[in-house]
């Protein structure tokens, strides 16, 4: 079920619908790339590919498993900022980070399975949110890198 799916349903069934589709729309950008173009670099940065879809798992745990779960980032295994986050690993591979941002992801859905969106939430080092707030600001960083990855894909399909 897509965002054009569900235009007049509730707002909880909007959001998530959003954040599912932009979810999917990051995965989409690996699809058919070998290794070496997923972790190709085409910027200054150390954006890739297969680094923007590990950088939104870690962005994913941190907002649904610290601010809303309140698991500090150590007992999480989780590096302790963004940029630490676009990192690949040597075993890094396509499926083993789609394999983690999958299961961020049920574990993101679990998490606020029984919450309401006004729910206050404490976990975040930076002090209390909504859980409405939390999902606005997931889905502009699905939004923004989905952005990204998608004008990465087309340079490592052109090159």
């Amino acid at each position: 079920m897509g965002s054009f799916d569900v235009p007049l349903d509730d707002e909880r069934t909007q959001l998530d619908a959003f954040v599912e589709e932009y979810r999917s729309a990051l995965e989409v950008t690996l699809d058919c790339l070998t290794e070496e173009q997923a972790r190709r670099r085409l910027v200054s940065s150390a954006t890739t590919l297969l680094g923007l879809l590990k950088h939104v798992t870690w962005m994913q745990r941190v907002w649904f498993e610290e601010c809303v779960g309140g698991a500090s980032r150590q007992e999480l295994g989780l590096v302790q900022s963004p940029e630490e986050s676009f990192r690949l690993a040597d075993d890094d591979t396509v499926a083993s980070v789609t394999a983690a941002h999958r299961e961020a992801c049920a574990t993101a859905r679990a998490a606020i399975a029984d919450l309401p969106l006004d729910a206050v939430v404490t976990g975040h080092r930076a002090g209390p949110r909504t859980l409405r707030w939390v999902y606005l600001q997931v889905l502009r960083e699905l939004a923004h890198h989905c952005g990204h990855a998608d004008i990465l894909r087309e340079q490592v399909l052109a090159s």
